[in-house]
């Protein structure tokens, strides 16, 4: 394999309209073999700012911060040097809990440089699985936000962790989290150090005595030195296959699995994926996706970084508006989003107020995309070279893409073909078997974007990958051009709006609840997120149960997405003869009863 150190060595990669094997008999295919990137994200960035220093790096519009290649990665080496100063090692875990932000992005390249795992922590996640996922990894560190909206992350680890209160951010010994040391707030622009002229109104001052035991964000930089020679000393000693960074994804064990990524999965996944959407340093790009979602801190910071571009953050979560004006006055050339949030910004009342005319490229996946959206973001935003993605966080995420020369009746109607150094195979789910073109199975994908595995679960890594396929759990066909048509899953998924939720996650949940005999998540369909969850649930004997009393149960618990839209409350569910319920006849009853059919 030939190595590659620096941005120079990178050849672009030329776009195709079809495999180059085709046309194809069985659904089998092969992505160009080309070069990869052979060193860690830390190095390949530093040679990325070598070549471009001056040019803009990151926009993070709400916050009001633009800084260019050299002065982020002054800050990064700086947050770099704090954390080893804190006493983090190579493989030590910091976790990040918060909506998008600058912060954001210096975590990752900072943990990157000092070979610090990240675990990205769903912002809407509550107590319960806030819990779960710092024990998982035995987190040293976690990095929040401290409000958002109606939440209050600060009283959420309280809840979490009673004692914390009277304790002081450099003194945490903490009964339920006893990994986490020291606990981080991403410091807000707004706050000020002014008495309140309201009375019986907190200080801010007063409001972080309560606090005490987070410690500010520009605090902790403060405590490293962006010339600290032992960052570079760290970074040489790092090796591209080593693990960076853990994502959760929910499990059909019904808690979530950890799929651990390396340098090598995520920093080439990045350059190929903006390969295809033909960046380059000239090219600014808009990312409302959620940075805790492998799409968007892979496409969209890692994608922008490999190739000297500039990444643009237009709001701390997505707002339609938001970004509309951010395209305009930012005159960004990408954007990325999944079909939701292409529909919400072509709907928006004030869409034709503004000139998206700078628009040219950009990726859409998440879940399948209408026919009619996609046309529409080709022909009312723009975006004439718009690609789509397919994968999962465990290929760190992306397998498949459609490119600038994909005709555009593929790229409405597939998911493109396989990335180049990946395989992709259709297997009939009963045999294992590669099928005929044409014929639907299961999706199987293999090579360097395949994930390490599931942290501390070997058994779970050896039955989602073997003899180094990935098994997807998706159906799907290929054409003999080697295109993909995804026509379904076989994994019992519900895909809410981008964001991936197993069922039995919510019922394991809802079953602590203590007047629920049973219960059963399905997925039915929807106009606005694709797919929402609908609950049938199985009282106790003699207890009067209401929706109302299931969603308190939920509410601050469980993330939003998770509780069920729709409730109904039953004597039994449809079975089959040996016992087994056929939850496809609950969802067929939901979509009757919705008019859905």
């Amino acid at each position: 394999m030939t190595e590659i150190l620096s941005i120079d060595g990178l050849n672009t990669i030329e776009m195709r309209a079809k495999s180059a094997n085709a046309p194809l008999k069985m659904s089998h295919d092969k992505g160009p073999t080309v070069p990869l990137i052979e060193t860690t994200i830390g190095d390949f960035f530093d040679s990325v700012v070598a070549k471009y220093p001056e040019r803009e790096a990151l926009v993070s519009v709400h916050q009001g911060i633009r800084w260019n290649y050299q002065q982020l990665q002054q800050k990064v080496n700086q947050l770099a040097s704090a954390m080893i100063e804190m006493g983090l090692e190579v493989g030590d875990r910091v976790g990040i809990w918060s909506h998008n932000n600058a912060e954001w992005l210096l975590v990752q390249l900072a943990t990157a440089k000092i070979g610090v795992i990240l675990v990205n922590i769903n912002p809407a996640y509550r107590s319960f699985e806030l819990q779960y996922a710092l024990n998982k990894l035995g987190c040293s560190v976690l990095v929040l936000m401290r409000h958002f909206k109606s939440s209050d992350y600060g009283q959420i680890i309280q809840e979490v962790c009673p004692e914390i209160y009277h304790k002081d951010y450099n003194e945490l010994n903490l009964v339920e989290i006893p990994t986490v040391e020291r606990i981080v707030w991403i410091d807000e622009p707004e706050v000020v150090t002014k008495p309140s002229t309201k009375p019986d109104t907190k200080t801010v001052d007063d409001a972080e005595q309560d606090y005490r035991f987070m410690q500010r964000f520009s605090a902790w930089m403060a405590e490293g030195d962006a010339n600290d020679p032992r960052v570079a000393e760290r970074q040489a000693s790092l090796k591209p296959t080593d693990p960076i960074n853990v994502q959760f994804t929910s499990g059909t064990t019904g808690t979530p699995k950890g799929a651990t990524l390396t340098h090598h999965n995520i920093l080439n996944n990045g350059y190929f994926l903006g390969e295809a959407m033909g960046l380059s340093q000239e090219d600014r790009l808009c990312v409302p996706l959620p940075l805790y979602h492998c799409f968007g801190m892979v496409a969209g910071n890692l994608g922008v970084v490999t190739h000297g571009a500039c990444v643009v953050y237009p709001s701390h979560s997505f707002d339609p508006l938001a970004v509309l004006q951010t395209v305009a006055t930012e005159k960004c050339t990408g954007l990325l989003g999944v079909p939701t949030m292409f529909i919400a910004i072509l709907a928006h009342p004030k869409f034709e107020n503004f000139d998206l005319s700078s628009l040219r490229t950009g990726i859409m996946g998440g879940s399948s995309c209408p026919i009619e959206v996609m046309r529409r973001v080709i022909d009312e935003m723009h975006m004439s070279e718009v690609t789509i993605a397919y994968g999962m966080t465990e290929t760190s995420p992306a397998s498949c893409q459609t490119n600038r020369q994909t005709p555009v009746e593929k790229r409405v109607t597939t998911v493109g073909m396989a990335l180049p150094n990946t395989q992709i195979k259709i297997v009939d789910t009963e045999t294992g078997e590669v099928v005929p073109i044409g014929e639907t199975g299961e999706v199987l994908t293999k090579g360097y974007c395949v994930m390490k595995g599931y942290w501390g679960s070997r058994f779970k890594t050896r039955e989602a990958i073997q003899e180094g396929w990935m098994h997807t759990g998706d159906l799907a066909t290929m054409d003999e051009e080697g295109y993909l048509t995804v026509v379904g899953r076989s994994k019992d998924m519900v895909i809410r709006g981008g964001e991936n939720i197993y069922p039995v996650e919510i019922e394991n949940y809802l079953y602590r609840h203590p007047d629920i005999s049973d219960v059963q998540i399905v997925g039915v369909p929807d106009d606005h997120y694709g797919e929402v969850l609908a609950a049938w649930i199985i009282p106790k004997k003699g207890v009067t149960l209401t929706e109302d009393d299931v969603k308190t149960f939920c509410r601050d618990h469980i993330a939003h997405y998770k509780i069920p839209k729709y409730f109904r409350f039953v004597e039994e569910y449809p079975m089959t003869i040996t016992g087994k319920i056929q939850k496809y006849k609950i969802v067929e009853a939901m979509k009757e009863e919705l008019g859905l059919v």
